[in-house]
């Protein structure tokens, strides 16, 4: 399959009040389409090979991928901070570019106008709080940190797929109250917890800068090919379920 191509979404973006500028990576599946689409949200460090991997994964099982650039104004070390607090304040500018990312997809000839989102890390935050937007037709949300008023944020939120890592320190519990969160809401939901994982789980490659890549590793962080298979298998269910019905 093709690389993923960039495509330009500064004009979206500005209109809808985003960055004054914003790439994106579109992968597309091999064949016929039109195909549902997918908005894929990065970790927090950013576009890299890791991440377009992820996307190119989700090409391959069948959406039109699109992977927004969120630090293409200003790059990581200028973005990073400001884009982790709108996260899950859901307010700010990456909420547009996302935006500019959905309507993108859902524009285009090739794309059945039914848009799903997945994020890792950074990005699964932004999928727990843009499912309850009513703008998305399913979310995957892979180890984010969780709402500060959950029971709120998801109360009308879209079916939810979630995973995390029973050795992520930062999120302990997290699987539990997200579960609970969407039971209470009604919402369709596959939330589980894999007990040997831990956070970035679902990479298939360490993408830490080098200087931080031993500490990730004494906290359980990175790869694990075990649980990681298991959840693909969740999430390409989930999303066939509400995506290609």
């Amino acid at each position: 399959m093709p690389a993923p191509t960039t495509i330009d979404l500064t004009p979206r973006s500005a209109a809808l009040g985003g960055s004054r500028k914003l790439t994106g990576h579109l992968a597309k599946p091999g064949g016929p389409g039109p195909w549902p689409g997918v908005v894929v949200v990065h970790e927090a460090f950013g576009v890299d090979d890791v991440m377009l991997r992820q996307t190119e994964r989700m090409a391959e099982a069948g959406y039109l991928a699109l992977l927004p650039d969120l630090f293409t104004d200003g790059g990581t070390r200028r973005c990073l901070v400001p884009t982790m607090r709108a996260a899950l304040s859901g307010r700010g500018r990456a909420y547009a570019d996302l935006e500019a990312a959905r309507t993108e997809l859902a524009d285009r000839p090739d794309c059945t106008g039914k848009v799903g989102l997945i994020g890792f890390c950074m990005g699964g935050s932004f999928a727990l709080v843009a499912a309850g937007r009513g703008i998305y037709d399913a979310a995957s949300a892979n180890y984010g940190q969780l709402p500060k008023d959950i029971d709120r944020a998801l109360a009308e939120a879209c079916p939810v797929v979630g995973s995390y890592g029973g050795r992520d320190g930062m999120l302990k519990g997290a699987a539990a109250k997200l579960d609970a969160a969407l039971e209470r809401a009604g919402i369709p939901h596959d939330v589980k917890e894999y007990p040997e994982a831990g956070h970035s789980f679902l990479n298939d490659a360490e993408n830490a800068p080098r200087i931080m890549r031993p500490l990730l590793r004494i906290s359980g962080a990175g790869p694990h090919p075990e649980s990681a298979a298991d959840a693909w298998r969740r999430i390409e269910d989930f999303f066939a379920e509400h995506l290609k019905s």
